[in-house]
């Protein structure tokens, strides 16, 4: 893993948390993107070597609404940035850790995008991405 890349945050309200974030980083989001797939719609903001993601449910069967509804809003996921996500995907779970998703998908912000299951992560949620092409 080179780097966190992004910290998703699940949040109830897109529109009133891109206003408390913008105040909270003293800058205004650089993207707004729906993955329409996922059922979110996404909103980064640039914070230095970290990028911070808003995730906002635009469907009630989406995973952050279930997220939400589960556990309310807060911290999702945490990102990691990798040169090359099918090897990456191959020694991780050589090592025993589960995916949900077997294979990298399109994710926001030109990425494609693989997340392991909480449950081979210490209860966190962990996507891994690598810049499209």
């Amino acid at each position: 893993m080179k780097q966190v890349e992004h910290i998703g945050i699940a949040v109830k309200d897109l529109e009133t948390s891109i206003a408390l974030y913008t105040k909270l980083l003293g800058v205004k989001p650089y993207k707004k993107e729906e993955v329409a797939s996922e059922g979110v719609m996404t909103v980064f903001f640039d914070a230095g070597n970290t990028k911070i993601e808003l995730l906002g449910a635009t469907r009630e069967d989406s995973p952050i609404a279930k997220f939400i509804e589960k556990r309310g809003e807060g911290i999702h996921h945490i990102a990691f940035a990798v040169d090359n996500i099918r090897n990456k995907i191959a020694e991780k779970t050589a090592h025993g850790f589960e995916l949900i998703n077997s294979e990298p998908k399109n994710g926001a912000d030109n990425k494609l995008i693989a997340f392991f299951h909480p449950k081979s992560t210490g209860n966190v949620l962990v996507e891994i991405c690598e810049e499209k092409g």
